[in-house]
């Protein structure tokens, strides 16, 4: 097993930079993952983790040595690709085999040893003797993973490893691979995807990037409960954060703020009387929101769209914003017929204050009585 420590990693192609000064500490046998929008820097990140890409700028260290022009071979890495890459003549016992057969000196007899053990791991013993074309897109994707465990490496890296898989074998592949995680306990893995859900489940710690920076890194449910802002806010979770323009009407201990399209609120949170009247973001989860007969709800409208999906219902509701429709998350029982006029309320500590350039605003959350 190996930490890795990233220091002000750079990288540019041409006069084009996407990595702007990345700085990353990866603890010995922890399970990171990498998320992030289409072009945000994920799989450079990974790929320069690897050496498949040259660094600009900045200091790679794996365990205790700088690995910069390493390349991948010496770096103790193995990689699993989003493409299974394996070889279609070869049998999954040859194609897990390849790498060690390539190493001077690696007894047959250890090869044999390793590639049992990879595939007693991975449960695919019985296919060790047919061809790729013979299985199916899952068990492919398992003898590309034990391809890697074969070479023993200290730092697993995985490149969106299930996009290519369907629903339920995504399910079924994302459960052997946290599996995996804890019968190789000390092994570390990096994990790029853009599937949140893959990122909540299976993280220690999420890293969020957004255009070659880093966003915030934490565990799971610190990012979904406490965001630092306002991208992050809206990346994780699905639906996603509801946002609202607002003014802060009032600071001090409590924070009373006015949100477009809904009444004022008053948050448990204590910010200093000088952001009096300045704009603000105010958000709130879906999940967060419920049906309600007060007449002091803080949320009205229509209900514009919506979608039975069995264990929930989403309904869109029209609160009299131009921009985008108002998402609550209610249970699947509830029936709402497209027209009704809603009323919706959560806590307010529920609710989550951005300042007007999107950064969290949490100075002293109070405990609600």
């Amino acid at each position: 097993m190996a930490s890795l420590k990233l220091s002000q990693i750079k990288k540019a192609y041409g006069s084009v930079e996407v990595l702007h000064g990345i700085d990353l500490d990866i603890r010995a046998g922890e399970f990171v993952v990498f998320v992030g929008p289409s072009g945000c820097g994920k799989s450079t990140l990974l790929r320069v983790i690897a050496g498949l890409e040259d660094i600009t700028g900045g200091t790679l260290e794996i365990g205790d040595q700088v690995v910069n022009a390493l390349t991948p071979k010496q770096r103790g890495i193995a990689m699993v690709f989003q493409s299974y890459a394996l070889y279609p003549h070869m049998t999954v016992f040859q194609n897990m085999a390849f790498g060690l057969t390539l190493e001077k000196g690696t007894p047959t007899s250890e090869i044999d040893r390793r590639v049992k053990e990879a595939a007693r791991i991975l449960q695919i013993e019985p296919y060790l003797d047919r061809l790729p074309k013979a299985l199916s897109g899952g068990q492919r994707q398992r003898v590309a993973i034990g391809r890697a465990i074969t070479r023993d490496p200290q730092v697993f890296l995985f490149d969106e490893p299930l996009s290519n898989l369907d629903a339920a074998l995504r399910v079924q592949t994302r459960i052997e691979i946290a599996r995996l995680h804890e019968k190789m306990a000390g092994t570390t893995m990096i994990y790029v995807t853009h599937d949140q859900v893959e990122a909540m489940t299976l993280a220690d710690r999420i890293v969020v990037l957004n255009k070659g920076h880093v966003e915030q890194v934490g565990a799971p449910m610190d990012l979904y409960n406490a965001p630092d802002n306002l991208f992050v806010a809206k990346f994780l979770g699905s639906p996603s954060m509801n946002i609202l323009p607002a003014t802060i009407e009032r600071a001090g201990a409590t924070t009373r703020v006015l949100p477009d399209g809904a009444s004022a609120v008053d948050l448990p949170i204590a910010t200093p009387h000088s952001i009096a009247g300045s704009p603000a973001h105010l958000g709130v989860r879906p999940e967060d929101l419920s049906l309600t007969d007060a007449p002091d709800a803080p949320f009205r409208g229509e209900v514009a769209l919506t979608e039975s999906l069995g264990e929930v219902t989403l309904i869109y509701v029209d609160i009299g914003r131009a921009d985008e429709p108002f998402v609550a998350k209610l249970p699947g029982e509830v029936k709402i017929a497209r027209g009704t006029h809603v009323a919706l309320a959560t806590k307010p500590q529920a609710m989550r204050l951005f300042d007007e350039a999107g950064q969290a605003i949490r100075l002293a959350m109070r405990r609600a009585a």
